[in-house]
C-alpha cells in the first residue's frame, strides 16, 4: 500500500521470481530463533470501490487519493493479463453510510502501475503465473493488516461494532519510532510502512503498519511479518497499548507460572 507500488509488493515480486528463501529480517544474528517483542461478512455491491493501495498513478482524486482505474494492456505487453478485480473484506467508509468494500486491483492494472513507477522485465524474468501470485501476496497482506487492525478495534466493540477504512497511505522510508529503536537493538528496519486511518464509528483512529519479511510465501500467499498498531498521537490510542501490553505481559506471566507447576507434578 502507499502512494506507489510499494516495497512489499516490489519484494513480493522478487520472490516469487527466485523462489527461494530469505532471512528473516525480524532476527538479528545474536537472536536467531528468537520472536521480536511484541506490542468479518460481506456484502458486494454493484458498483466497485478502488483498492486501499495508491499504485503510483497520477490524476489523483483528492476526495479518496486514488487514481482512475487502467485496464487497457500496454505497449509490448509479452502475454494478456486478467481484469477481473476481488472485492476485499475491508469496509469502506461511504458518504451515506451504505456498506460497501475495497475492491483489489485486478493483475492488468497492477502491471501498469509497476510500469508507470519504472518497473521493466525481461521476457525471461517474469511469466503470465507470476501475475497471478503477486496479486495474490498483494490481496493477502491487505487482509492480514485489516485481521490485525481489528484485533485492536474489539477493544472497542460496545463503542463501535462497525470500523471502516477511511484513508491510507505508504510512508516506506519513514520509519516508526519503535522500528528505529528495534533496530538499534540490532533488528532490521522494516521494508514498507503504511499509515491507515480507520473510522471508529465517527473518530477517525490512525494506525501504524510495519512489514518485515517473513521469508518464502506459505501456502495462503503470506510472506511478511506485519506490526500492526495504533498510533501514539492520542490519549486513547497510548491507553490502547499500554492495556495491551499488560495483558500480553499478564498472558505470559500466566504461562510461566502453568508450565512451573506442571515441572512440579
Amino acid at each position: 500500500m502507499g502512494n506507489s507500488v510499494s516495497a512489499a509488493e516490489i519484494l513480493a515480486s522478487e520472490i516469487v521470481q527466485k523462489g527461494d528463501g530469505v532471512r528473516n529480517p525480524h532476527h538479528p544474528a545474536d537472536y536467531k530463533g528468537k520472536e521480536p517483542p511484541p506490542e468479518c461478512p460481506m456484502h458486494v455491491k454493484p458498483v466497485l470501490r478502488e483498492c486501499p493501495v495508491n499504485h503510483g498513478e497520477t490524476d489523483i482524486n483528492p476526495l479518496n487519493m486514488m487514481p482512475p482505474g487502467n485496464q487497457k494492456p500496454s505497449p509490448g505487453q509479452p502475454f494478456p493479463l486478467p481484469t477481473d478485480r476481488q472485492v476485499s473484506s475491508i469496509p469502506k467508509v461511504t458518504e451515506d453510510g451504505s456498506k460497501d468494500f475495497w475492491v483489489y486491483p485486478s493483475q492488468q492494472m497492477f502491471w501498469n502501475a509497476m510500469l508507470r513507477k519504472g518497473w521493466r522485465w525481461k521476457k525471461e524474468d517474469i511469466k503470465q503465473k507470476d501475475m497471478e501470485h503477486i496479486i495474490r501476496i498483494h490481496n493477502a497482506n491487505n487482509e492480514q493488516a485489516w485481521r490485525e487492525v481489528l484485533k485492536w478495534e474489539a477493544l472497542h466493540f460496545r463503542e463501535c461494532q462497525y470500523p471502516r477504512l477511511k484513508s491510507f497511505g505508504g510512508k516506506a522510508t519513514d520509519f516508526s519510532p519503535r522500528a528505529r529503536i528495534r533496530s538499534w537493538m540490532g533488528y532490521e528496519l522494516p521494508f514498507d510502512r503504511h499509515d491507515w486511518i480507520v473510522d471508529r464509528c465517527g473518530k477517525d483512529v490512525r494506525y501504524i503498519i510495519d512489514y518485515y519479511d517473513g521469508g518464502v510465501v506459505d501456502n495462503d500467499y503470506k510472506f511478511a511479518l506485519l506490526d500492526v498498531r495504533p498510533a501514539m498521537d492520542s490519549f486513547d490510542n497510548i491507553w490502547d497499548r499500554m492495556t495491551v501490553f499488560y495483558m500480553r505481559w499478564k498472558y505470559e506471566l500466566f504461562q510461566k507460572d502453568t508450565k512451573s507447576a506442571e515441572v512440579k507434578e
